[in-house]
């Protein structure tokens, strides 16, 4: 993937729609049962990207606090109309990550996980790919990160 890959989406009444400016840092499908539980399905899978490589279109997403399995919470946020869910920011990764919902990009075939990461708890029913990178809880960042996405997160929490 190329670094000067530029994606766009946005909710289902285009209400809100933005641009990632970039390659993500890392995209992941999480199994975990909170995100089965928020997402209504299987699993969610989220690109992670510098919150200042996502630019706003249209629109203004509202924020929702939601509880998470850390007990400290995600904002989600969420297009005020249709109420779809655009991208969080989780209170590890602070305001300067974005988790951008892949299935809300224009091309999401675009961009396949990475890693699949809480897979103890996937559906039964869910088969992986042959070689997927797949891990029963979280990955070690520094192991499982692409070198290039290692320094810019290094950049984005130095500031």
């Amino acid at each position: 993937m190329a670094s000067n890959q530029i994606h766009e989406g946005g909710c289902t009444c285009r209400h809100v729609r933005y641009r990632m400016t970039g390659k993500p840092l890392f995209v992941n499908c999480c199994h975990c049962r909170w995100c089965q539980r928020e997402t209504g399905s299987a699993f969610v899978i989220n690109a992670v990207i510098e919150a200042d490589r996502v630019e706003l279109l249209a629109g203004e997403p509202e924020m929702v606090l939601t509880p998470s399995a850390s007990g400290k919470g995600q904002k989600i946020w969420r297009c005020p109309r249709c109420r779809i869910a655009v991208w969080s920011n989780y209170s590890g990764a602070g305001d300067v990550m974005r988790f951008v919902r892949v299935g809300t990009l224009d091309n999401p075939d675009a961009l396949p996980p990475n890693a699949h990461i809480f897979t103890m708890s996937k559906q039964p029913w869910v088969v992986l790919p042959e070689g997927a990178t797949v891990v029963p809880e979280f990955y070690d960042m520094s192991k499982t990160w692409p070198a290039e996405s290692l320094e810019r997160r290094k950049a984005i929490k130095r500031d």
